[in-house]
């Protein structure tokens, strides 16, 4: 089953680390990624750029709504994800509790619902 690994930090406490301790953070996502790469279950991955660059749509009465920047403020902000093969939600959360970003951060691990599973709900 696939899963994907949200990671949520906040943006303001990464902004003001130290150069060489962002360097450190960078190179555990490094080693991070190429265990869940040799492991076979890295699907996907990235890093999102901070949420000032974000644009959220909304429609509402036919008409399309664009604002600027995210849609809710939260001490946490979403900066990347992981997409992953895992048998189950243990394997899952396991993998979850791996990644830097538990440490200082919140990982969430939500299944994926298969569009095919979607359509025959």
């Amino acid at each position: 089953m696939r899963y994907m690994l949200l990671i949520y930090n906040d943006e303001a406490a990464m902004a003001s680390v130290p150069k060489e301790q962002t360097q450190q953070v960078l190179a555990a996502y490094g080693a991070y990624t190429e265990a869940l790469k040799k492991s076979g279950a890295w699907l996907a991955g990235d890093r999102l750029r901070p949420t000032q660059a974000s644009t959220s749509v909304r429609l509402a009465g036919g008409k399309t709504n664009v604002l600027d920047g995210p849609y809710a403020d939260t001490k946490e902000q979403l900066a990347g994800f992981y997409m992953i093969e895992a048998a189950d939600i243990d394997t899952a959360i396991e993998w979850a509790a791996r990644c830097p970003a538990a440490s200082s951060g919140t990982v969430e691990v939500r299944p994926i619902w298969e569009m095919v599973e979607y359509a025959t709900a």
